[in-house]
């Protein structure tokens, strides 16, 4: 077996884990890094205590219009992926420079992995936006390493039933829903970029496109840059309390519990969006940060879903159990995310003696 890094390079932190030959997983995580990216991995190379990767595995936010799952990052690659990074302007810049910083500092070769690559199988009424051809933009949709990951583990864990229409709820500081049919992603709520979809933690999700015509008119473009991707969603919804639904769950504050509320209600509206497109839904997922970690919003979303066939079972959800539908209902589900082993797999392959 190969010694493999993952490494998710973000705007302002950095994720990294090690697979070793003898199958242990060491995870690190360096925050708050602002400009000093190269400190980090300065850090991650004190921290890894002379392990040395075989190969480099990157999450990139988005691949274009690559089908690929995952490519290798030669020059020729990078000059793609640098072109691409106004599709997704508050992740790209990151993972480019986590890529660049991994070439610096080791001699491994190094693989971009691909959000995007899960939604490849949408069909094209899922794909398609109601604009003019002609422009070229399309539905992407994203988190799809981690959509995989679900993907993959649902037969263990519910059997058969996993081929039926599941929807996925990642519900983390970015967040979406996906839908499964036969284990294959067929809709999704974020589209062209990262910044569609529900309400998120500094991202608002979809909007009238005339709020965005009007603010076109009170900021220039990096302005409304900025505002769109850092100052909308959960912090604008809470009067600038905070992003985080830890801190928003524990605030007594009535804007706090507004914006709590109001995800909540995006993310029912969504469910039930997804299930009238499939004719009716067979299973429910929960996953990413929210998702796994806050009963309470996993509680308010499934409150009104009993129409669709869902109902918690209180106890288990206050565990954080794998399965938490009660009796007989139709399955609930909690599932850890894992891009990283995704990650591992997909570089794996790629740098194979064999290809």
């Amino acid at each position: 077996m190969k010694i493999i890094l993952t490494i998710n390079s973000g705007s302002s932190s950095l994720k990294a884990c090690l697979f070793t030959r003898e199958g242990e997983r060491r995870s690190f995580r360096y925050e708050g890094l602002g400009d000093n990216h190269p400190a980090a991995f300065d850090a991650l190379i004190s921290d890894l205590g002379g392990a040395l990767p075989d190969a480099i595995g990157h999450r990139f936010v988005h691949g274009g219009d690559v089908n690929d799952a995952a490519r290798l990052l030669d020059a020729e690659e990078f000059a793609r992926l640098e072109g691409i990074v106004l599709l997704a302007p508050l992740h790209m810049p990151g993972n480019l420079h986590g890529a660049r910083l991994c070439g610096e500092r080791f001699n491994a070769p190094q693989v971009a992995c691909f959000d995007t690559a899960f939604h490849t199988t949408l069909p094209e009424i899922a794909q398609r936006l109601p604009i003019p051809r002609e422009y070229g933009l399309r539905r992407y949709g994203f988190h799809g390493l981690n959509y995989a990951h679900v993907a993959h583990s649902l037969p263990a864990l519910i059997g058969d039933a996993a081929r039926g229409r599941i929807i996925v709820a990642h519900l983390g500081s970015g967040a979406s829903l996906c839908l499964l049919d036969d284990l294959k992603s067929v809709d999704t709520t974020m589209g062209y970029t990262p910044a569609g979809g529900i309400v998120m933690a500094t991202r608002s999700g979809d909007l009238d496109p005339g709020v965005m015509l009007e603010l076109a008119t009170r900021h220039d473009t990096s302005e409304l840059s900025n505002l769109v991707y850092h100052n909308m969603g959960l912090i604008a919804l809470s009067e600038g309390e905070s992003g985080d639904m830890a801190a928003l769950l524990e605030s007594g504050s009535k804007p706090a519990r507004l914006a709590v509320d109001i995800f909540c209600r995006e993310v029912r509206a969504a469910i039930g969006a997804l299930a009238a497109k499939a004719g009716g839904v067979d299973a429910l997922v929960f996953t990413a940060g929210i998702g796994e970690h806050a009963a309470d919003v996993r509680a308010t979303i499934c409150e009104p879903l009993g129409f669709l066939g869902f109902k918690l079972d209180s106890a288990a959800n206050r565990a954080h159990a794998t399965r938490i539908e009660a009796g007989d209902t139709k399955p609930i589900l909690i599932v850890p995310a894992d891009e990283e082993t995704v990650i591992r797999d997909l570089t794996g392959v790629l740098t194979s003696p064999a290809r």
